[in-house]
């Protein structure tokens, strides 16, 4: 198990992973996931701030859990944790540091299997001066997509293990696509109706960007589906909820209105493969409706 961090031991205060590994009479044995498993405890007093029924609903053996340090011995090696002086916000914070560190580790255990050396080997050259640079060598990885000469520069690291090394960030790293959807209904029984919805669909369009273009399809009246495709999905969402506002805005001032059926969200492939098939049997009632029309005005001849 690897070291993910510097200091061979945790500061007093910092939140760290851990897992369970037995629970004892004194308390519960664990080991600390991110400083190469060495092992510490949680007091039974320290498990939890409520009264203890059952330790079993507190902590398990084998399950993670964020607990804070209480006291580090680095002589003797004891390391005292506590669950119980942990708030949610600071276990979702830990969750999200651990996760940081796994994909660093991943990468580098990558690239040390391809390279013939030891992941020790690659945290002291390169994710440790990292991460006293950029506060985790993780989001120096992050930004290394973009800028690799700054943040790789300097270090002591030959060529092959550096190309090595941008090949898996680029592969691990490199923000994937999501695809955003809104399905929405906009009606107008104005004189000016067709060109109100119109006008009102490409204020809608109009909110996109370069980041997050936004395209409206027509399903069947009165049915439209805004979509975008984009690697920042926050941003997606907010430009998309701004362009579902801007058409409901449009309408209102033509005397329609707009009915949210789906608000902006991230649809998976198999939402977006149902729709396209719904699209497509509206498409095909269209032309067969067409087809009859023909066929009643050959009739009449």
């Amino acid at each position: 198990m690897p070291r993910f961090y510097e200091n061979k031991y945790p500061e007093v205060d910092q939140l760290v992973m851990v897992q369970v590994q037995s629970i004892e009479d004194m308390g519960a044995y664990v080991k600390l996931l991110e400083y190469d498993g060495i092992e510490g405890m949680v007091l039974l007093s320290e498990l939890s701030r409520r009264r203890i029924r059952s330790v079993q609903k507190h902590i398990r053996v084998g399950r993670n859990e964020v607990v804070v340090v209480m006291r580090v011995d680095p002589d003797k090696g004891y390391i005292d944790l506590s669950k119980r002086r942990v708030s949610a916000e600071e276990v979702v914070k830990c969750e999200e540091q651990y996760e940081k560190g796994k994909a660093v580790d991943s990468i580098l255990t990558q690239v040390a299997k391809r390279r013939g050396v030891t992941p020790e080997s690659l945290y002291e050259k390169i994710a440790w001066p990292l991460h006293r640079k950029y506060g985790h060598s993780y989001e120096a990885f992050k930004l290394s997509i973009q800028e690799p000469d700054a943040v790789f520069g300097g270090l002591d690291i030959d060529e092959e293990t550096l190309a090595e090394l941008k090949h898996n960030i680029a592969r691990r790293l490199t923000p994937k696509p999501v695809k955003v959807r809104a399905d929405i209904e906009v009606k107008c029984f104005a004189y000016s109706g067709i060109e109100a919805i119109r006008k009102a669909l490409r204020a809608g369009e109009a909110c996109s960007t370069e980041e997050v273009p936004i395209k409206v399809r027509l399903v069947a009246p009165p049915l439209y589906v805004m979509s975008t495709t984009s690697t920042d999905k926050t941003a997606a969402i907010e430009i998309m909820e701004k362009a579902v506002e801007a058409i409901g805005n449009t309408i209102a001032e033509e005397k329609g209105d707009i009915t949210i059926k789906m608000a902006p969200k991230v649809v998976s492939e198999t939402e977006d493969a149902e729709l396209k098939a719904l699209m497509e049997q509206f498409e095909q009632a269209n032309m067969d409706v067409a087809g009859d029309d023909d066929e009643d005005s050959e009739d009449d001849e």
